[in-house]
């Protein structure tokens, strides 16, 4: 084979190959419009299935309904829920929890937003109108009453539950403990970490 059939059989493969290759990645508009389509679908899925993990094992996004925390919370305010805490730490005395309603009946809710006044072992007692704590009076700035309700006797907090109470401290504002008891812990849903609407009550709590 001479020099000059070597080079015309180098030519023809490269055109060939160059044939081949730019073929192949040629696309009419509706294979580059499906492409964008599978990518766009696969990119969404993704997103989907991290934002689903992050709000079953991190965080979720509560509305306050009702009254029962004022003068801490309003209805309407919406809250961001530490749900990840709970898996390192334990609630604790003045923590603000989001929990299932343990409560039956036609006024049941889903969700309740109260805080934490009593952990396993306390024993809780509300006389003449004032919440004690292990026989302590309990010190709570963010309340703006006396308790308006009856008394209540004295009852020890069970292990592995936690007694709650709202901050609305008026005649029947908050149903909590003092109605349904202790509730286990298995019922807390997470802690309440922020207050992020309205933007003018921006807070942590």
């Amino acid at each position: 084979m001479n020099g000059e059939t070597k080079e015309e059989l180098i030519r023809s493969r490269k055109q060939r190959y160059r044939s081949v290759t730019h073929n192949g990645s040629r696309r009419t508009p509706v294979q580059r419009w499906a492409r964008e389509i599978r990518d766009w679908m696969v990119t969404a899925a993704i997103v989907f299935a991290v934002m689903s993990l992050l709000n079953i094992f991190v965080f979720n996004v509560s509305t306050v309904i009702g009254q029962s925390m004022q003068p801490t919370l309003y209805e309407g305010e919406k809250l961001i829920i530490n749900k990840i805490t709970l898996s390192f730490a334990d609630p604790g005395r003045g923590d603000i929890v989001v929990l299932h309603d343990p409560s039956i009946g036609p006024d049941r809710k889903e969700y309740l937003v109260k805080r934490v006044i009593g952990v396993p072992g306390d024993v809780i007692e509300v006389k003449e109108h004032q919440l004690y704590v292990n026989g302590v009076l309990a010190d709570e700035p963010y309340i703006d009453t006396v308790i308006q309700d009856s008394d209540f006797q004295a009852v020890t907090v069970e292990a592995g539950t936690y007694f709650v109470m709202g901050d609305n401290r008026h005649a029947g504002a908050s149903k909590d403990s003092r109605y349904f008891g202790a509730v286990p812990q298995s019922f807390i849903v997470g802690k309440a970490a922020y207050i992020w609407w309205p933007l003018s009550k921006l807070n942590a709590l």
